[in-house]
């Protein structure tokens, strides 16, 4: 199922603002480069950074417990350290890399959020090749958009594909192709990759990406036209390379 990459995008900050790359080098095994590198906690997380292990994103200030995250629009510099946040009211700038750094992003989230941040607020390094992802097998994502297309005409109403928090966008496909390919091998650009499982979604995409607000009952919707609650996928890269928009995705289902 021949396919292309439309576009590539990154999260450094888990539950904040995506950043649109030109090209990536994936790795085998390894996730996508500076995605999910930093999380926040919202009150102790458990979180061991001498032994590292997934925790439930409802432990993080992400959109499926705090929408207005949303409003805070960030850029990070993965060469400096230095995360950008801007919002309404100005520019804010914090190096995650610095203990101080970090103390200081969180002093400004908790004034940002104020009581829709429930406890204490840390901001926490993925120590090695850990991330902070939902799932422990979400390696990279991939969202099809003609899945998103088509779930659009059925409700009637335009659904941005950032709702998604996907790292590949992948045009070409037929709809929903993605939720029955678990175990096919999909080629990304030079890179090789095996298709784990179709990923679940949460309430983090009723939020309207630009907004911060919710605005959409997708779980319905998905459950009500189609009989489940996935739309992308999670893949494993098992052959590494330079991946850039406008190259190949060949599916073998």
């Amino acid at each position: 199922m021949s396919g292309r990459v439309e576009s590539l995008w990154r999260y450094p900050v888990k539950g904040f603002t995506p950043e649109r790359l030109d090209a990536v080098e994936l790795v085998p095994g390894r996730g996508f480069p500076f995605d999910r590198v930093f999380a926040v906690e919202d009150g102790p997380s458990g979180f061991d950074p001498a032994s590292p292990a997934h925790v439930s994103k409802m432990r993080f200030t992400v959109l499926a417990k705090i929408p207005k995250v949303a409003r805070a629009r960030t850029r990070f510099d993965d060469v400096a350290g230095e995360l950008a946040i801007e919002t309404d009211e100005g520019v804010f700038t914090a190096n995650l890399r610095d203990e101080a750094g970090r103390a200081s992003f969180a002093r400004w989230l908790k004034d940002f959020l104020g009581e829709e941040a429930s406890g204490e607020l840390k901001v926490l390094p993925a120590p090695g090749a850990h991330r902070f992802y939902d799932d422990p097998r979400g390696h990279v994502s991939i969202i099809n958009l003609a899945s998103v297309r088509d779930l659009a005409e059925r409700i009637r109403r335009p659904v941005d594909p950032l709702r998604f928090r996907a790292n590949v966008h992948i045009e070409g496909w037929p709809p929903w192709i993605e939720c029955d390919a678990a175990g096919a091998h999909l080629r990304l650009g030079a890179a090789q990759a095996r298709v784990i499982a179709p990923i679940r979604r949460c309430v983090a995409t009723h939020v309207d990406p630009d907004r911060g607000v919710r605005d959409l009952d997708m779980l319905e919707a998905l459950r009500s036209l189609y009989g489940h609650v996935f739309c992308g996928a999670y893949v494993e890269i098992i052959e590494g390379g330079p991946v850039r928009p406008q190259e190949g995705a060949e599916l073998r289902v």
